[in-house]
C-alpha cells in the first residue's frame, strides 16, 4: 500500500489558456469543471488528486508523468473516483478524498 497527498492555491488555476487545460485533464475533467461558475476550484482539486495518484504510484515503483493518463471522476453516488488511462501491468485500487475551500484544494490518496 501506498498514500498520496498534495495542496495547492486555487488561484493558480484562474483563467487558465486552454492548452494548458487541455494538456492536464481529460475531456470529461474538462466537462465537470467548465459546469461551474468558478471552475478554478474543481480544477484545482482535480489536480491534486492527480499529483496524490503520481505520489502513491511511486511507492510501487511505477513513474506516471502524464497527467491526462490519470482521470478524476465521480461515481453514480458523486464520490469521487480514480481513473488510469493506461495498463499499470497490476491492479492498484485507489481511495481518494478531495477537499477546497476558497483558497487551497487539497487531495489524499490511499492506493493498494
Amino acid at each position: 500500500m501506498a498514500v498520496g497527498v498534495d495542496i495547492e492555491d486555487i488561484s493558480r488555476f484562474i483563467d487558465r489558456d486552454k492548452s494548458f487545460i487541455e494538456r492536464i485533464f481529460t475531456p470529461l475533467e474538462i466537462e465537470y469543471c467548465q459546469s461551474f461558475s468558478k471552475p478554478e476550484s474543481h480544477y484545482a482539486v482535480r489536480f491534486c488528486a492527480k499529483e496524490a495518484v503520481i505520489k502513491a504510484l511511486s511507492g510501487f515503483d511505477i513513474h506516471l508523468a502524464e497527467y491526462k493518463l490519470i482521470e478524476i471522476y465521480l461515481d453514480k453516488n458523486n464520490c469521487p473516483q480514480v481513473r488510469i488511462l493506461k495498463d499499470l501491468g497490476r491492479d492498484i485500487k485507489f481511495e481518494l478524498s478531495l477537499s477546497h475551500d476558497r483558497t487551497k484544494a487539497v487531495a489524499f490518496v490511499y492506493a493498494n
